[in-house]
């Protein structure tokens, strides 16, 4: 059974988008639309020097993502803290919550990334430049919201050396979806997952950015951009404060 032609509802040439069919133009190849998607992955790799990169709809979900995979390999136990600065945004702490882990908030000046200290994951959601990733066996997040030095409009991704975490967080991250077998095959679904895919045309709208972006860039934000998440009120109960 092949998978559904793309893309489906005899949508108008007009009103699809014109991404994909620019790629082409442009030289790119490809046959199957979510082949985009590996050709951005590819390129976000090399451009930030890690082994692999994994796209996903946006940087919280990468970060949630990224939980989980430390998570399921052991190194993070439900009810171990993560330490993260007081001042960054909210989706961050929340990603914490929802993975069962516990949020220390310490005072920490940071500028573009900053490390999630007892998982090993770096947020770099305000940081896209050369050789960016900070290696080993480090995940790194990115976000290409549109303020952001990748402006797609929604994005995010994952970098990392390994290639067994790759395969995880690449199977994970769309359903559990074999996508390299058959669609009614009995062994498509290869486990529980979560629909953080990133779209073909989304892809297709990064790679034309990269093609375009300089070698170097300045840090979009820093921790003077966020106020104290113990400043919200609604939320603040479910914070700890660490040391200063």
């Amino acid at each position: 059974m092949a998978y559904n032609s793309w893309p489906l509802g005899l949508l108008p040439k007009e009103w699809q988008r014109s991404e994909p069919d620019i790629l082409k133009e442009q030289g790119y190849n490809w046959n199957d639309p979510r082949e985009i998607i590996g050709i951005f992955e590819k390129k976000l790799a090399k451009y930030s020097g890690s082994e692999f990169a994994v796209v996903v709809d946006c940087c919280s979900n990468a970060i949630f993502l990224s939980l989980q995979y430390r998570i399921y390999k052991g190194d993070l136990k439900l009810g171990e803290t993560i330490v993260i600065p007081e001042q960054t945004y909210v989706s961050v702490p929340m990603q914490i919550l929802h993975s069962g882990l516990v949020p220390v908030l310490e005072s920490r000046n940071w500028s573009g990334i900053y490390e999630l200290i007892n998982a090993d994951i770096f947020d770099s959601a305000a940081r896209f430049t050369k050789n960016m990733f900070v290696g080993e066996n480090s995940l790194q997040t990115l976000s290409f919201q549109i303020k952001k030095r990748l402006p797609i409009g929604k994005g995010g991704a994952i970098l990392t050396n390994s290639a067994e975490a790759y395969e995880w967080l690449k199977l994970s991250s769309y359903d559990g979806r074999n996508l390299e077998s058959p669609y009614n095959s009995s062994t498509h679904v290869e486990k529980i997952g979560w629909h953080f895919y990133m779209t073909p045309e989304d892809a297709a709208r990064g790679i034309l950015l990269m093609d375009k972006i300089p070698v170097v860039n300045d840090d979009t934000m820093d921790f003077k951009h966020y106020p104290n998440l113990l400043s919200y009120k609604n939320i603040s109960h479910l914070l700890n404060r660490g040391i200063s």
